[in-house]
């Protein structure tokens, strides 16, 4: 899929609380992010004359060195300012006198040519006399959309102050609202469903929210640049031939972190059976169990060099318990589960009657899948302090999945042993009862808070971008969360059946009895937060006062 260049221009604003920023609501008929809240922005038109004639200020040279492209990089700052125009109508642009544009130029009338394509952005200034001053933008942040969306963008995010004078107002047509908003304010409504953001969006507001004046966030975006984003592809094996890995790529992360010299010596494929040292002191060894819920098997991770500490151990498997303890010499003092499903846990009994090993980990609760044979020695709390040859594990208590989910994180690598919380490429089955929305989306917030480099799943490669990660799994359940609150708008008083139907109307009907489940586990949620309730087998919407 082509990945086009565009630009997004943050407009921030000072307030007696702190930075406003605007956010357009984009229309519901939308291709991509329909009914979501963005900064204006949009496409670099790459035939069409940018205008950089008008542009006054740093030049391409050096704006490009700091976009960390060849050239162009004004360009990516002119159609920055050329769609906040079209989608906001805030024109930063000076006039003939070097002042900065007002809300009554005349400029402002031809707001709609410029939306309608019969006017570009250079002749704009060529009719009204203006200059783009480009030193007025600061770069923010990079962003490539990754796979999966029916459009990628590489986007490029600049921030600038609101001139003086003028007045936003959505064009009607890709979007239709706007509101200026506190960035921690606007955050706070996507947590609690309100307001749909996207992943950049949400990583930009996070930045925004970090000041308390425009001056100072301009102060800082000018003196920090963002680092370059990954977008080199990357080289690799896979069975046994050169291949080569784009950005978005299942094994990319990890080849770029195994392989920083870019050799092509690391494996973009998984073998069970096969270890894969995947940072200091911790191999990744995969159970020989591939299937639709478990990808190409269950990670079990082994970190020490003499004295070993296993993290999940699988299914009760021998070659896999064999492969495990040829691996460790039989020398392993403890034994960690991140939770007790068939997959991760039933292992640990004959580990244990072999090595004479501590077992960490939470009781099995109750229901089909879980493991009741586990037996642990210690159920550590969360906060406790797990001391291996690889370094010390932070427990981490992460209910959602399942209520006993813990994750570990190996605090001096930064490298978090996520379980099943997080899997690549996969969303997590959140099955009621003992799965629970509320705490899985609660839990992917605490992990925003920890130091994180990359997460080591139970399920795929090392995945790197930890934020990014964690954002798009919440704005992942978020989105559908406001699905199944539309649906329930429109059909309530509605049965489970109904309301899935409508909410997951772009997924085969085939697993619509699966979807059920998470559709079930949304309603739970907002029934634990006073926004919907049952009445026998029928699901009401509660009306705000």
């Amino acid at each position: 899929m082509e990945i086009r260049p565009a630009a997004t221009l943050v407009l921030a604003r000072d307030t007696s609380e702190g930075i406003e920023v605007l956010l357009l609501q984009r229309t519901w008929d939308a291709v991509f992010l329909p009914g979501y809240f963005v900064f204006p922005g949009g496409r670099v038109e790459e035939h069409e004359p940018h205008g950089r004639e008008h542009a006054i200020g740093a030049g391409d040279a050096e704006i490009s060195q700091t976009l960390s492209v060849d050239e162009g990089g004004a360009d990516f700052m002119l159609a920055a300012v050329r769609e906040c125009f079209e989608e906001s109508g805030i024109l930063v642009a000076m006039d003939q006198q070097g002042k900065p544009v007002a809300g009554d130029h005349p400029a402002h009338g031809d707001r709609q040519a410029l939306f309608d394509g019969e006017l570009t952005l250079a002749q704009l200034c060529r009719k009204h006399g203006l200059s783009i001053p480009l030193d007025r933008l600061a770069y923010l942040g990079h962003w490539i959309t990754p796979p999966g969306p029916p459009r990628r963008f590489d986007t490029r995010f600049f921030v600038t102050p609101l001139p003086e004078g003028q007045l936003a107002s959505h064009d009607g047509i890709e979007t239709i609202d706007h509101v200026w908003l506190r960035p921690e304010q606007a955050l706070e409504e996507h947590r609690a469903g309100r307001r749909l953001l996207g992943l950049p969006t949400i990583r930009t507001l996070r930045i925004l929210s970090d000041f308390d004046t425009t001056e100072a966030l301009m102060r800082y975006a000018h003196a920090n640049p963002p680092e370059p984003y990954p977008s080199e592809p990357w080289p690799a094996v896979k069975k046994g031939k050169p291949v080569t890995l784009e950005p978005g790529a299942p094994a990319y992360d990890e080849a770029v972190k195994l392989d920083p010299e870019g050799e092509g010596s690391t494996k973009a494929e998984i073998i069970p059976g096969e270890p894969v040292e995947v940072a200091a002191r911790v191999m990744r060894l995969t159970a020989p169990n591939p299937g639709m819920m478990t990808g190409p098997g269950t990670n079990t991770y082994i970190l020490g060099h003499e004295r070993f500490t296993v993290i999940d151990p699988g299914p009760a498997k021998d070659t896999h318990i064999e492969r495990i303890l040829e691996l460790t010499g039989g020398v392993i003092d403890q034994v960690l589960v991140t939770h007790t499903h068939q997959d991760h846990s039933p292992a640990v009994a004959e580990l244990k009657a072999r090595t004479g090993c501590r077992v960490f980990g939470w009781p099995a609760p109750e229901g089909a899948g879980q493991d009741q044979t586990f037996v642990a020695d210690d159920e550590p709390e969360h906060g406790d302090l797990i001391v291996t040859e690889a370094g010390i594990l932070k427990v981490l208590h992460t209910p959602g999945h399942a209520s006993n989910h813990l994750c570990y994180l190996l605090a001096d690598q930064q490298l978090l042993f996520s379980g099943d919380h997080i899997m690549q490429r996969s969303t997590v089955v959140i099955n009621p009862p003992d799965g629970d929305m509320k705490a899985y989306i609660e839990s992917l917030y605490d992990l925003l808070a920890e130091s994180l480099r990359f997460i080591a799943p139970a399920h795929g490669f090392l995945m790197g971008h930890p934020p990014a990660v964690i954002d798009f799994l919440i704005t992942h359940r978020l989105s559908r969360e406001h699905k199944v609150m539309r649906a329930l708008e429109t059909l309530a008083p509605t049965d489970l059946k109904s309301l899935t139907a409508r909410a997951y109307d772009d997924v085969p009907a085939a697993i619509h009895g699966l979807a059920a489940r998470s559709a079930l586990a949304h309603l739970l949620k907002l029934e634990a937060e006073h926004r919907a309730y049952q009445d026998g087998d029928q699901w009401h919407l509660v009306h705000a006062n």
